[in-house]
């Protein structure tokens, strides 16, 4: 495996990227958005395609690099169900999975420092963004933060975790890269509560100042979603409503670009096939599947996605690959309900 802990000293904020092996698919967890080119020059010296970037939560003292990530390699945009920006590719919730080849990142739900934060746990080790920290936890005075709903956090999902995980968290201001869950039970002097009020007295009493970045982060962290916007403008979005007059025509084929586990989950489109949006580059040019189908055909790529950043990027894939009349569904299987919009479930 492939694992990479990555230091940004403004903001002491740890970046991890993650591969099960080189000439594979990777994974990057919390990325700053002015360390970006040093990842895409990393990712090419380890020879791994960035398919998915994951943040924990709304960060409030760096600004993210999803958006450039994105921009840059055309990967998926993770990020819990709760959080409030305006697109990303896939949202997520307890339960779930991040696959990638060869690898998978459970998702654990742990609201307290804001009320969007989530820890991955992938075998032995779990990323546990601003919950757990080294020693510490992550304050809980803003962004609906709570210190009630991080005690239980804590000590009712993390520290039922087995005691030799390892704990990588996305901050440290002290020079530490690791911890496990039985040395952060026995050594950190936050757990060290015998109650949730004396917990939460803790948590309330810290008094610290706002991060510095704060007031800027926030509301740029807020909106990732501008390569739609791209897409508009060149006239390849259909708004749902006249998507839905095109379902069961001959001439089109609706391409559903989402995972397995978002389909049966969230179901899609009557009608649909599916194009794992990984796997779309080949797929979009010649002697790729949906090139030559729409090719021989003549028929019509209708993509879409969750909420339709996934499918505004593969529109771009395709009309590059000269796929002129391929086009998406702005604000993918979302606005399609929202909408009104007929969704059909397959069984596991």
């Amino acid at each position: 495996m492939i694992f990479r802990q990555l230091f940004d000293s403004v903001s002491s904020t740890y970046t991890y990227l993650i591969a099960s092996r080189r000439g594979g698919e990777a994974v990057i967890i919390d990325p700053v958005l002015e360390k970006v080119d040093r990842y895409v020059k990393l990712l090419d010296e380890l020879d791994v395609k960035l398919v998915k970037a994951v943040d924990t939560h709304i960060h409030a003292d760096h600004i993210t690099g999803l958006g450039a990530l994105r921009d840059k390699t055309r990967c998926i945009t993770v990020m819990g169900e709760q959080a409030a920006v305006d697109v990303v590719s896939m949202r997520v919730s307890e339960g779930d999975r991040i696959d990638i080849e060869g690898l998978s990142l459970d998702v654990i739900y742990t609201p307290g420092h804001t009320d969007d934060s989530y820890s991955f746990r992938m075998n032995d080790r779990v990323f546990t963004g601003d919950t757990l920290l080294i020693r510490g936890s992550g304050r809980c005075d803003f962004q609906n933060g709570s210190a009630e709903a991080q005690y239980d956090s804590i000590f009712n999902k993390l520290l039922r975790l087995p005691d030799e995980t390892l704990v990588y968290p996305a901050h440290d201001y002290k020079g530490d890269t690791v911890s496990t869950i039985a040395e952060e039970r026995a050594c950190n002097p936050r757990l060290q509560v015998s109650s949730v009020q004396q917990y939460v007295d803790i948590m309330n009493g810290l008094n610290l100042p706002n991060p510095k970045m704060m007031d800027v982060a926030v509301p740029a962290n807020r909106k990732v979603g501008l390569v739609q916007d791209e897409v508009d403008r060149h006239g390849w979005s259909l708004a749902p409503t006249d998507c839905a007059a095109m379902v069961g025509r001959p001439e089109i084929i609706l391409v559903d670009l989402r995972d397995r586990g978002e389909r049966l989950r969230h179901g899609e489109i009557p009608g649909s096939v599916h194009a794992p949006y990984p796997d779309l580059d080949e797929a979009v040019h010649p002697g790729g599947m949906l090139y030559e189908l729409a090719r021989a055909t003549g028929k019509r790529l209708v993509f879409y996605c969750a909420y339709g950043e996934r499918s505004a990027m593969a529109v771009q894939t395709a009309q590059e690959a000269g796929l002129a009349a391929a086009c998406h569904i702005k604000g993918g299987l979302d606005a399609w309900k929202k909408g009104g919009g007929a969704v059909s479930r397959r069984s596991a």
